[in-house]
């Protein structure tokens, strides 16, 4: 029985898996879909007595009109933002496309494209509030392999600390033994593209509803000046990964301040928005 996580409802599943070692992170029902254009990013695989080492992204361009960096100190790709965490790996049903959908999802295809193939499912001790949707995790396995798995989805699992990983990334890390050891912890992603906007199709100005896709760090809070907020208005963070304003943010330009869980941010402002937009960050990325 696997429990499908949506929102705040939980539904059964009867679910047979006929994958070798299938664990039971579970996969949410998609809710909306914006498209537009993203960069593909970078996944680092390497010797996990020396994690993170081989793990590089260039600076993005802070040079364009309407974003700011708010003075916050450099993360580099790779560094380790958390405890380590113990349990198995296991091949599960987390892929961009097939019968399951990521409870972080929908997933456009140009954000599939910039985060990469190497996916996984965590815990719900760990998501199931949804905040780690777009995360990134360094998981190591007691044979010495490694890989940066970026989360797109939660559920039930065997055991709180183990993880399901996609096909891609099962490959990596894989060396054919059982238990499948390892242990994984947060890092800041390798991605090389910039952060991206992804509002839901049924958001508008009365109901301001979005995704952040493609951060190196995780998110800790997003807050909006806008027509209907003079001063920072905090977002209400779904289980789904959605940061919401259930005002709306108004008519016209708005402002967005999102911090990660470090403590850097980035701020940009647009002229408005439709439902279904996929915007790009003027800022470009995390420090």
């Amino acid at each position: 029985m696997i429990a499908i996580r949506r929102g705040a409802t939980v539904f059964a599943l009867a679910l047979a898996l006929v994958v070798l070692g299938a664990g039971a992170c579970s996969q949410g029902t998609p809710s909306e879909q914006g498209d537009g254009v993203g960069t593909p990013s970078d996944a680092g695989v390497g010797d996990a007595t020396s994690p993170g080492t081989d793990l590089h992204a260039p600076k993005s361009d802070t040079s364009n009109a309407g974003g700011d960096w708010l003075g916050q100190p450099d993360v580099a790709p790779g560094v380790t933002l958390g405890e380590p965490v113990s349990g198995q790996f296991h091949l599960g049903p987390v892929e961009w496309e097939g019968s399951f959908w990521n409870s972080c999802a929908p997933y456009p295809a140009a954000i599939q494209t910039a985060e990469g193939e190497l996916l996984a499912g965590l815990g719900l001790d760990y998501n199931g509030e949804g905040q780690l949707c777009d995360a990134c995790i360094l998981v190591q396995t007691a044979k010495g392999k490694q890989a940066v798995l970026r989360v797109v989805t939660t559920g039930t699992t065997n055991q709180p600390g183990d993880i399901d990983v996609s096909s891609a990334a099962y490959a990596l890390l894989d060396s054919g033994e059982y238990p499948r050891t390892m242990t994984w912890r947060l890092v800041a992603c390798t991605t090389a593209g910039t952060v991206q906007y992804q509002f839901q199709t049924g958001a508008h100005q009365w109901w301001s509803s979005f995704w952040v896709r493609n951060a190196r760090l995780p998110i800790a809070k997003v807050e909006v000046k806008s027509a209907n907020h003079s001063d920072w208005f905090a977002l209400r963070r779904g289980s789904d990964g959605t940061w919401t304003d259930d005002g709306g943010f108004g008519a016209g330009s708005f402002t967005l301040r999102v911090t990660a869980t470090t403590g850097a941010a980035l701020q940009d402002t647009f002229d408005g928005f439709t439902g279904g937009d996929l915007l790009t960050s003027p800022t470009g990325q995390f420090p």
